[in-house]
């Protein structure tokens, strides 16, 4: 008969065997899953390193892109703005080297900035806009009707630089004498919302407005772009047409791109270029520029809702 005493060892002995058994278990799960993980870490780390050499080629190609591009194109742009006259405006986000390329394809194209004009953070400032309408509608010139229906800040300003600083297209003259337009925009950089250069203001045929990428706050972004938008689209029906062309950003969420795009009335009458921060984008902004004078628009670039990447061959 089998004492308690051999049941205890036996009972014993079985859970030793399990505890053994999933020691050894454990160990041998451990090893596999430690190699698995391991070999994933390094699928993991092929592909990153994969997706970083296709990412410098690319890079690369932009860069040949854009070296190409900034050989040939004087000769695209040749005498597409043979003495044409353009107002250049600049929003406080607007990238330096996007600027200054861009009036170089301007002077390629055989055309010539004659005023420069910087919008300041003031300007484009939500907590502004009282101010900066009082000061517009305070230096009126008497012989300028501002549109009627040009009642927010941004319409208001572009309305009163275009008037002062855009020949009538139809007549080819001025709308105001040199003292209104100084008083005008004088009165704009005492008040903080302008700076210029004071031997660089004459009056100009077109407009070109450059923007940035519209990072920042959210909300304060989404004040200055519907402004910035209205601001260009305003000034473009005081000229002989206007291009709004700044990065992609622009063109996303509440950016001034994307306000126009966004807005018909806006996007029939004013060109979009999203893409300045390349060379192709600063050709495509000339050419834009261009088919205003023939009477066209356009949404050019690669950011959303661009129709095409550039200007078509205009019809002979």
């Amino acid at each position: 008969m089998i004492s308690m005493r051999h049941h205890v060892v036996s009972l014993v002995a079985v859970f030793l065997g399990l505890a053994v058994g999933i020691v050894l278990g454990s160990g041998l799960l451990a090893d596999s899953v430690v190699s698995g993980l391991r070999d994933d870490k390094a699928e993991l780390r092929r592909e990153v390193q994969e997706a970083e050499d296709h990412g410098s080629r690319l890079e690369a190609q932009l860069l040949a892109a854009d070296g190409f591009d900034s050989t040939i194109g004087p000769r695209i742009v040749r005498d597409e703005l043979l003495d044409r006259t353009v107002l250049l405006v600049t929003t406080p986000d607007a990238a330096p080297e996007d600027v200054d390329a861009v009036v170089r394809s301007v002077g390629d194209a055989g055309g010539r900035v004659t005023a420069r004009i910087a919008l300041t953070d003031s300007f484009v400032d939500a907590s502004g806009t009282d101010q900066l309408r009082t000061t517009v509608t305070n230096v009126v010139p008497a012989g300028v009707e501002l549109q009627t229906g040009a009642v927010d800040p941004g319409s208001l300003a572009g309305d009163l630089l275009g008037a002062v600083l855009l020949v009538d297209p139809g007549t080819g003259q001025p709308r105001s004498t040199p003292e209104e337009r100084t008083l005008a925009l004088t009165t704009l950089r005492s008040g903080g919302f302008i700076t210029y250069e004071d031997a660089q203001v004459e009056p100009a045929q077109s407009a070109l407005v450059v923007t940035g990428d519209h990072s920042g706050n959210a909300e304060r972004a989404g004040n200055r772009g519907s402004l910035i938008a209205r601001f260009a689209g305003v000034v473009d029906g005081r000229g002989a047409g206007a291009v709004l062309a700044g990065r992609t950003g622009a063109a996303e969420g509440n950016g001034p791109i994307a306000v126009v795009r966004a807005d018909a009335a806006l996007a029939a009458g004013l060109s979009t270029v999203d893409n300045l921060d390349r060379e192709s984008g600063r050709l495509t902004t000339v050419l834009a520029l261009r088919e205003q004078y023939d009477g066209g628009t356009g949404r050019y670039g690669t950011g959303p809702s661009a129709t095409a990447v550039t200007v078509g061959s205009p019809a002979r």
